[in-house]
């Protein structure tokens, strides 16, 4: 009798963690979505070019293809104002069987550095990073691919969640500018990300 409980405390554990994630988390019923920057942090900018505007529209563009597709959203910031990094992580930690997605434009100081990269922090992480990564190439293939990449950033790391980070582009690259201030590329970008959370729930 014993070593049947026993049996069936192991499995009821392994069902319930993985990697030091909730299994269940990639049934996730919420995606907290956080564009990065905002208000006096204007994130990379070049001439007109503000990160912090361009993450939010393609927050708010993921947003719509997110819950036409049945997903509940919840968006740490809906307009132009500063949200502090762990404030952002705190309100993706109150949302329940829900993933965090950080959406953010690159900045370099060699103008050639260009591409699509998305960074994790956790084993869950780095699966939804390769799935929403592999979609973002697929459909904004121009962008070039940096890979997926794990980081200390801190919206990852105080994330209780699966947790990514998309740098969408670089600011400091004209070819990638130019592809962000398309609102037909960032309305695909939106999607793909979009795409690979959903494939993430599987």
């Amino acid at each position: 009798m014993i070593s049947r409980f026993i049996g069936l405390a192991c499995a009821i554990f392994l069902v319930l963690f993985i990697g030091g994630q909730p299994l269940q988390a990639a049934a996730f019923s919420t995606v907290v979505i956080d564009p990065g920057h905002g208000a006096h942090d204007f994130g990379a900018n070049r001439g007109a070019f503000f990160e912090k505007h361009v993450a939010l529209d393609i927050s708010r563009r993921l947003e719509r293809f997110l819950r036409k597709n049945g997903v509940r959203t919840v968006m740490t910031r809906s307009t132009d104002r500063f949200i502090p990094l762990g404030t952002r992580a705190e309100i993706g930690n109150r949302q329940g069987r829900s993933i965090f997605v950080s959406v953010h434009v690159n900045d370099a100081t060699r103008s050639a550095a260009a591409g699509l990269e998305t960074f994790y922090h956790t084993s869950e992480g780095q699966k939804l990073a390769a799935l929403v990564q592999r979609e973002m190439l697929r459909n904004a293939s121009h962008g070039g691919n940096r890979g997926v990449k794990y980081a200390r950033f801190k919206v990852l790391r105080a994330s209780s969640r699966p947790a990514i980070l998309v740098e969408a582009g670089f600011a400091s690259n004209a070819g990638d500018q130019r592809r962000l201030r398309d609102p037909r590329y960032r309305e695909a970008l939106a999607q793909s990300i979009g795409v690979g959370v959903l494939k993430y729930r599987g």
